[in-house]
């Protein structure tokens, strides 16, 4: 990805956040050279990979296939000297725009559809060799447990959240016609460099293209402490 593309996603991420009355912490707002001079009390942030984190999963068209996330919180799965074991995102998902089919090894999590359009997503089990299962999936949709058959669609609107756990694939994506979803993400401890398996395989970070200075550093990106 260009650097002016990814600098732009940011910007229009704050400017919807802001339309959707979401907050985020001041540490979402710091330049670079802030980050520079940031000293070893602010190493949760770093180690624990809290920040912005723009992905096309290895393509070449984030509007068709990408997600724009900020974790808002997590704890650490190298051993957390704060005791933390959970984790918090907030995701922002353009209309038709896929995150593709994915579980989570050890991770469980809620998704959940803060406002905008309606969010979809298409579920299914998977074997023993990290296949998809064409038998029946069992979710949990706001306390109701529902079995549904395998690769089945689940709409969520506005308020209405699923529970996703370890193993259970899943993609998602913002329905058509209905504008981009604003998704919360609250889990147990989120590692990103190991607990994803997606079942095509995919690029999660992306290489940078430098065309010009980085409006904010990704959560990939802190410079060392001080």
């Amino acid at each position: 990805m260009k650097r002016s593309e990814i600098n732009q996603i940011i910007k229009n991420a704050i400017s919807f956040l802001d339309e959707m009355k979401f907050k985020l912490p001041p540490f979402a707002h710091w330049t670079p050279d802030r980050w520079a001079a940031a000293g070893p009390e602010y190493g949760e942030i770093r180690g624990n990979q809290l920040g912005w984190d723009i992905t096309n999963f290895g393509g070449g068209d984030f509007m068709r296939l990408g997600l724009t996330i900020f974790t808002l919180r997590n704890g650490n799965y190298a051993g957390p000297d704060d005791g933390k074991t959970y984790a918090e995102k907030i995701l922002i998902v353009e209309e038709e725009q896929i995150t593709p089919m994915h579980f989570h090894r050890s991770k469980m999590e809620d998704i959940i559809n803060r406002g905008g359009g309606n969010l979809m997503m298409q579920v299914y089990n998977s074997t023993a060799g990290a296949k998809l299962a064409d038998t029946p999936v069992t979710v949990r949709l706001d306390g109701e447990k529902r079995t549904v058959p395998a690769g089945s669609l689940l709409k969520l609107a506005g308020g209405e959240s699923v529970t996703v756990t370890p193993l259970l694939y899943h993609k998602f994506w913002a329905e058509k016609g209905g504008g981009k979803v604003l998704v919360g993400e609250v889990s147990s401890v989120n590692d990103d460099n190991t607990d994803n398996f997606f079942l095509d395989e995919i690029g999660r970070f992306p290489e940078i293209e430098e065309d010009e200075p980085p409006f904010r550093l990704l959560l990939t990106e802190y410079p060392k402490e001080k």
